[in-house]
C-alpha cells in the first residue's frame, strides 16, 4: 500500500508540474489540427458523408479514430481534462507560494557582494542614517528590509530590496486565464444553440422569377430551422423571440468569378406583434452579423433555386421552386431534385398515383456553358445569373412521395431506380421559358430561378466570459514577459571624515535583459555620481 501511495504522489507531482502543463497544451494544439483540416459532423454531416464516399479506404479509419468528431472525441476530452487538472494543480500551490513570498522580507545580503553579477561601490558624504534615508527614498517602490550588523552576514548594516513580484502574479493570471477560457468554452458548448435556415429571396437578375413563398423566418421554435444544434443543457424552449424578413441577396464578383462581397438587406423585429411597417432595417454582410439580444444573425452563404412547372394532360399544373446545392463554389454549378405528385382526380387510387409521379434530377448553371463531345453537357462559366439553364433527367414512377420516409432534397433514392419503381423517360436541356412534352402528354417547363441566402442564428451566453478570460490571458502574458524580478543590496559602513562607504550589488531573479542600465542608474544616484561616470561593475560574463 505504501508503494502505491508513493507512485500516486509521484504521478500527481508529475501531472501538476508546469512542464507537464506545457506538454499537454502543446498536445491540445496538435490534437486540434485534424478538426481544422477534416470536415466535422457537428458542422456539416453531408460534408463528412461526401468525404467518406470519396475516400473509401482512409475515411473509415479516420472515422474509427474519431477524427470527424475531434472536439467531442474521447482522446480530446481526456487531454482537456488532464490539462485542467494540471493547470489547477499548478496554480493553487504557486498562488500560496507567491503570497508567502510577497509577505516575506527580502532576503539578507550575501557575504561577498563583489561576487554578484552587478556590483558598484564608493563613498557618500553623510552619516549612515542620512545615506540610509536617501537609499530608502530611491527605493520607495521596492519591498525594503533593513538588517542590523548582528543580522547581516558581513557584520555591517545593510538594506535589502526586491521588486518585480507582479511578474509571478501575471504568470499565475495567465494560467488562470487559460483555465477560465477552457471553462467558458466548455460551459458554452453545454448551453449554446445554433441553427441554419435557407430563405429564397428576390434577385436583381432579369432572369429571376418572382418569389411567391414566404421570405420570413421567426426564431420561435427549433422546428423552423433547416438544421439545428444545441448543447445538452438547452431544451429548445429558451429561444430569443424575433423575426427577420429577407428582402434580397446581392453579390459582387471579380472578372474571374471570385466573390468580392455578399450582402443581404433584411428587416427585423423583436416584437412579434408589431406590424411589418415598423420593423427595423439592416444589411447583413460576411463577418458582419446582426445582434439581437445576445443572438447573432449571420449571412453564411447563398445559392440558386430553380422553378419548374409540370402540367398534366387534364390541364392541372404544379409549380415548384427548390434550392439546389452548389457543387462548384467558383462557378456555382448546382445540383438538386424535384418531386411532383399528379392530380388526385386523374389517379384516385394512391398506389396508381405513386406509379405516375414525376421526379426531376439535374444541374443548374447560372451562366450556362455547353461542352462535351455532343455539346449538351451543361457547365457554368460565371457565378452570377447572366444566362441560366437547367439540364434534367426526367423520371416517372414512385419517387418516394407519400411513403412516409424522409427524402433527400438533393439526390433521388437510388434504390427506387435500381428496383425499377422509378424509371428515366427523358433527358432535357432547357432555358428559361422553354418546355418539353414527354410521353403521356405531360409538359415540363423551366420558368427560371431565384437566389436563396443561408442564414445562421447563434447564441452563446458565455461568449463575454470567454472574451474576458482571453483578455486576461493576453494581458497577463505581456506582463509576465516585460516585468523583471530583481534584487538589490546596499551595505553601509561609516568611515572617517563624515562619509559612509557604500557597496551595492544587484541580481536578476529571471534574466538580466534591461536590468543592467536600471542598476547602473540607481547605483549612480545612490553614490551621487553622474550616470556617465559608470561606477565600477563586475559582470558575470567577464
Amino acid at each position: 500500500m505504501k508503494q502505491v501511495w508513493t507512485w500516486l504522489r509521484k504521478a500527481w507531482h508529475w501531472l501538476t508540474s508546469m512542464r507537464t502543463a506545457l506538454v499537454l497544451l502543446f498536445l491540445l494544439s496538435l490534437a486540434s489540427i485534424p478538426g481544422a483540416l477534416l470536415p466535422q459532423r457537428n458542422v456539416s454531416e453531408s460534408l463528412v458523408n461526401d468525404y467518406l464516399d470519396a475516400n473509401p479506404t482512409m475515411g473509415p479509419i479516420y472515422d474509427r479514430l474519431q477524427l470527424f468528431d475531434v472536439f467531442s472525441s474521447t482522446w480530446f476530452v481526456a487531454i482537456v481534462t488532464l490539462l485542467m487538472v494540471s493547470l489547477i494543480g499548478c496554480i493553487i500551490p504557486r498562488s500560496i507560494d507567491h503570497w508567502r513570498a510577497y509577505r516575506a522580507q527580502p532576503t539578507r545580503a550575501p557575504r561577498y557582494l563583489s561576487r554578484m553579477p552587478l556590483h558598484a561601490q564608493g563613498e557618500v558624504v553623510g552619516s549612515r542614517e542620512e545615506v540610509e534615508a536617501k537609499v530608502r527614498g530611491l527605493l520607495k517602490r521596492w519591498h525594503v528590509a533593513a538588517y542590523s550588523p548582528e543580522e547581516d552576514r558581513a557584520g555591517t548594516y545593510s538594506i535589502s530590496a526586491e521588486r518585480g513580484y507582479t511578474r509571478e502574479l501575471m504568470n499565475l493570471l495567465f494560467h488562470i486565464g487559460i483555465v477560465g477560457m477552457i471553462v467558458a468554452f466548455a460551459a458554452g458548448r453545454m448551453v449554446y444553440y445554433e441553427g441554419q435556415v435557407i430563405v429564397v429571396t428576390n434577385s436583381e437578375s432579369e432572369y429571376a422569377v418572382p418569389v411567391e413563398q414566404s421570405t420570413e423566418f421567426c426564431n420561435t421554435s427549433p422546428a423552423n430551422f433547416d438544421v439545428f444544434r444545441a448543447g445538452p443543457l438547452f431544451d429548445g424552449t429558451g429561444l430569443t423571440p424575433f423575426c427577420i424578413d429577407a428582402k434580397n441577396f446581392r453579390a459582387e464578383y471579380l472578372n474571374n468569378g471570385q466573390a468580392n462581397g455578399f450582402w443581404s438587406d433584411i428587416t427585423y423585429t423583436d416584437d412579434l406583434s408589431a406590424p411589418k411597417e415598423s420593423w427595423q432595417k439592416a444589411t447583413l454582410a460576411v463577418n458582419h452579423p446582426l445582434r439581437i439580444h445576445g443572438d447573432r444573425v449571420y449571412l453564411q452563404g447563398h445559392g440558386f433555386a430553380p422553378q419548374v412547372t409540370v402540367t398534366w394532360p387534364n390541364g392541372e399544373s404544379r409549380t415548384q421552386m427548390m434550392q439546389f446545392r452548389p457543387n462548384d463554389l467558383q462557378t456555382f454549378l448546382s445540383s438538386g431534385v424535384m418531386r411532383f405528385d399528379p392530380p388526385a382526380g386523374m389517379y384516385p387510387d394512391l398506389q396508381e398515383r405513386r406509379q405516375h409521379q414525376i421526379a426531376l434530377e439535374g444541374n443548374f448553371a447560372p451562366t450556362a456553358q455547353w461542352g462535351g463531345t455532343d455539346g449538351d453537357t451543361l457547365g457554368s462559366a460565371f457565378p452570377a445569373m447572366d444566362n441560366p439553364a437547367i439540364s434534367m433527367d426526367i423520371y416517372r414512377g414512385d419517387s418516394g412521395l407519400d411513403s412516409g420516409r424522409p427524402q433527400n432534397i438533393f439526390v433521388l433514392d437510388q434504390m427506387l431506380i435500381a428496383d425499377g419503381r422509378l424509371q428515366k423517360v427523358e433527358r432535357v436541356n432547357l432555358a428559361p421559358g422553354e418546355e418539353v412534352t414527354i410521353d403521356g402528354g405531360v409538359k415540363v417547363r423551366f420558368d427560371g430561378a431565384a437566389e436563396y441566402a443561408n442564414y445562421q442564428i447563434s447564441r452563446d451566453p458565455t461568449q463575454m466570459w470567454a472574451l474576458l478570460a482571453s483578455t486576461i490571458m493576453l494581458v497577463a502574458l505581456a506582463g509576465s514577459l516585460t516585468i523583471k524580478r530583481r534584487r538589490i543590496w546596499v551595505r553601509l559602513t561609516p568611515a572617517a571624515g563624515g562619509v559612509t562607504a557604500v557597496e551595492i550589488a544587484g541580481l536578476a531573479r529571471t534574466d538580466r535583459a534591461g536590468w543592467g542600465p536600471e542598476f547602473r542608474e540607481l547605483a549612480a544616484e545612490i553614490l551621487g555620481q553622474a550616470e556617465e561616470d559608470d561606477p565600477e561593475e563586475v559582470d558575470d560574463l567577464g
